[in-house]
């Protein structure tokens, strides 16, 4: 017997928020102010995805081994709290494709390595009311692609794996859907092209955002 899917759950960073330059900048802030050399949105689109910490053992010259490691990454903390919506906005078709989501009767959720505060305050401010479920990175919970913020976010939606589909743009996140025993669905249009994501276990596509409910289907 065949499940239907009746549950979303969607990466943030690069899936559903164009969140780059906000990043960038905040990351960029952080080098000035331990006089470090700045990186290019390029360079930071290919750090992200695993995490704050990870991003910047990999910004930092001299990574965790830098003695300010924990200072800077505050650094950075306050500086994107203040600035995460100068230039964040939804991937064209986005706002569109929740809100048909959400007539149609799934659940939705997301789950992200961003830190757990600014997942749910962008959430509340680009999402409401489609999503009300975001789960980010806590010391309380592992991150992906540890299945943990999957499970988290299927309790509170009252779904199991055999309803949920995952909707990301990384390598961790096919590896996060893997580790949670649900189908993925990759998108293009984010942080990482189609080959790096076919070369990382990608197997089903959506280049526009319009793509997604016909995948559904899919399943269904």
């Amino acid at each position: 017997m065949t499940h239907k899917i009746d549950t979303v759950i969607f990466d943030l960073d690069g899936t559903l928020l164009n969140t780059l330059t906000d990043l960038t900048n905040s990351v960029n802030y952080a080098m000035e102010q331990y006089h470090f050399p700045t990186h290019s949105e390029d360079a930071v689109r290919r750090m992200v995805g695993n995490g704050i910490y990870v991003l910047f053992e990999q910004a930092i010259p001299d990574g965790r081994n830098f003695p300010e490691y924990d200072a800077c990454v505050k650094t950075f903390q306050e500086h994107y709290e203040a600035h995460k919506k100068d230039f964040t906005r939804p991937f064209p078709g986005i706002l569109e494709l929740l809100k048909q989501l959400s007539q149609d009767g799934y659940k939705l959720a997301i789950v992200s390595n961003k830190f757990d505060q600014a997942v749910k305050e962008l959430c509340k401010d680009f999402f409401t009311p489609y999503i009300t479920t975001a789960i980010g990175e806590s010391q309380s919970i592992a991150r992906k692609p540890a299945p943990d913020t999957v499970f988290e976010a299927m309790k509170e939606l009252g779904s199991t794996p055999d309803t949920c589909i995952y909707v990301g743009d990384s390598d961790v996140d096919i590896a996060t859907a893997k580790n949670s025993g649900i189908p993925c669905i990759s998108v293009t249009w984010g942080f990482r092209d189609q080959d790096f994501l076919i070369q990382h276990g990608g197997t089903h596509f959506a280049h526009h955002a319009d793509d997604i409910p016909t995948l559904l289907t899919n399943w269904n």
